[in-house]
């Protein structure tokens, strides 16, 4: 069924298949008048085949237009006037594909183009490569509910509603590529998380790269500006091609980074490892450790690099572990994952200051969060070592946490 039999005004398509509609009395012919075409037997058009400057022009057209007419005029200021034939050529050949409807008015004793409405802009952008110009904001719509079941991961999803749908898409993105960097235990410089998540060094521009800052603890999950160090006190010395680096030397800390660790021979024999997680702390236990004990930095929920640096230190100085978190729920599952090394190669491991006790002597401490109380819930129900157990069960019952600072 043809549109013409349904649409009421417009006439009966003629032998080229075109159907008109004249506003108002058809039989009132003015100075002023006006009459409407459409395609109701469209043929084809082989978009494929046109000439590059014809495309480019028809892309001008529709990359953002909506539903409203087009003036004549406005069309030719977009396709450049020395393109005028061309303009007239391509608009006939979409009016008889039906992907436009056109308007003329009666001037000067003559029927003159005044307008075009893009009927079939979503097709012709389709054919064209184009990005529908809504497609930002539908395909926001569908996936602004996306989480990833990582805690810090999904709050700074839920900041993108704030942003144009393109941004956060964009933003979205770079979650999921963070997502994939983590599980795939990755860790490197701004750099090469660029390169992994665009396929481009410098492909994350300054005002995403603040909004991934303020909001993910980067530095956690192995980004770093320049490449990472790992801060420790040990009685080790490191033998390398270039010379003998003697650890104890250092009157509290230094800092290493991976590849000098791991082409060294290490020698030495510490009597245990402290590891620390917040930094002011570290550095405090750090000046007072006695000789023959290691302190490490334990930055937060330990990164690839940092446990690549300690399997490589352990294996070579094994000695066990005393781990200090905070004595809140993610300082628990951050004292689990740090301890993960020593599980592995077999040597025993303790929590440091992580008791019940130990937090109840606080003297200011924070309510829990909702989140805090089932991540507590979680962790019990993994079994946890009798010290964690008991710390965990006393944040639940007083519904209060603590923070390392005022413990070491």
């Amino acid at each position: 069924m043809n549109r013409s039999d349904t649409t009421p005004g417009w006439s009966p398509p003629n032998a080229e298949g075109l159907s008109c509609l004249r506003p108002g009395d058809p039989k009132r012919a003015t100075l002023r008048d006006r009459r409407h075409w459409r395609c109701e037997r469209p043929a084809a058009l082989p978009l494929d085949t046109w000439p590059t400057e014809w495309r480019a022009m028809v892309a001008g057209w529709v990359a953002r237009r909506g539903d409203s007419p087009v003036r004549r005029d406005a069309l030719l200021r977009s396709a450049g006037a020395a393109r005028a034939h061309d303009m007239d050529r391509v608009i006939e050949l979409l009016l008889r594909a039906g992907l436009i409807e056109t308007e003329e008015r009666f001037e000067r004793g003559s029927w003159w183009l005044h307008a075009v409405r893009f009927t079939g802009a979503p097709a012709l952008r389709a054919a064209l490569g184009l990005v529908e110009p809504d497609r930002a904001r539908l395909d926001w719509a569908r996936r602004r509910t996306q989480r990833f079941g990582d805690a810090e991961l999904d709050a700074a999803a839920e900041t993108l509603d704030a942003e144009r749908p393109a941004s956060a898409l964009a933003r979205l993105s770079l979650l999921e590529s963070l997502a994939t960097w983590s599980a795939q235990g990755r860790s490197g410089t701004w750099r090469d998380f660029a390169q992994f998540a665009r396929g481009d060094t410098k492909a994350i521009g300054s005002g995403e790269r603040d909004w991934l800052n303020s909001t993910i603890n980067l530095a956690q999950r192995g980004i770093e500006d320049h490449t990472p160090l790992l801060r420790l006190r040990a009685p080790l010395r490191l033998h390398t091609t270039t010379g003998t680096l003697d650890l104890a030397a250092a009157g509290d800390f230094i800092g290493l980074s991976l590849r000098t660790l791991t082409a060294a021979r290490i020698e030495g024999h510490p009597v245990c490892w402290r590891l620390v997680e917040n930094l002011s702390s570290f550095e405090r236990v750090a000046r007072r450790a006695t000789d023959d004990e290691a302190v490490l930095w334990l930055p937060g929920y330990p990164p690839s690099w940092w446990l690549s640096a300690v399997r490589t230190l352990i294996a070579a100085a094994p000695a066990p572990a005393r781990i200090a978190c905070d004595p809140d729920p993610d300082g628990i599952a951050i004292a689990l994952h740090a301890a993960m090394p020593w599980q592995e190669a077999g040597l025993e491991w303790m929590p440091w200051s992580m008791s019940a006790d130990s937090l109840a002597a606080l003297p200011v401490r924070r309510a829990l969060t909702a989140r805090d109380r089932e991540r507590l819930a979680a962790l019990i129900d993994t079994g946890l070592p009798p010290v964690l157990d008991s710390l965990a069960c006393w944040m639940l019952e007083h519904d209060e946490k603590g923070e390392q600072e005022a413990m070491l």
